[in-house]
């Protein structure tokens, strides 16, 4: 059997459609359903990070190009599941997972680990139990500041 280049070009796609994969988008792990994701986060998360995550940086900081830096520090991981928006959400441990994960991948893929391990919907049952409160914003600072401490080591001789 003779492949042609436009025969090879739609069995990829094909394959890619049976994979559940469209064309251009990015393979998210941990996200089970980018669609309810993306409701999710207009109804419970935009009104404060606005709808391109850039936040007002007082009370609602922003997360576009930011959110995923926490999975690099000590703590960070822990932090994004514990934050008052998150923690008590009016969603179940599963949406909130694909939410959370959708998140991170949507608004700072560029820093997103190579070996991110999704949010489990037990990892974030277990995490939102324990909600920052007062602790946010002081917490939220010490993470922040190791960000630049993280840059200055993979950017030194």
């Amino acid at each position: 059997m003779k492949f042609t280049t436009p025969g090879i070009a739609m069995l990829f796609a094909l394959l890619m459609a049976a994979a559940g994969v469209r064309a251009g988008e990015v393979q998210m792990r941990g996200v089970s359903n980018p669609q309810q994701a993306r409701i999710d986060y207009i109804l419970k998360c935009q009104g404060c990070h606005r709808p391109d995550g850039g936040g007002d940086d007082r009370s609602n900081p922003p997360i576009r190009n930011e959110v995923a830096r926490f999975l690099g520090v000590p703590g960070g991981r822990e932090f994004l599941a514990r934050v008052p928006g998150v923690s008590t959400v009016d969603l179940d441990d599963t949406r909130l997972a694909n939410l959370v994960n959708w998140t991170l991948y949507t608004f700072d893929p560029a820093h997103m680990p190579a070996d991110f391990r999704p949010y489990s919907p037990e990892e974030i049952g277990h995490l939102r139990r324990h909600p920052l409160r007062l602790e946010r914003a002081e917490t939220r600072a010490r993470l922040v500041k190791g960000f630049s401490q993280d840059r200055a080591k993979t950017h030194s001789p």
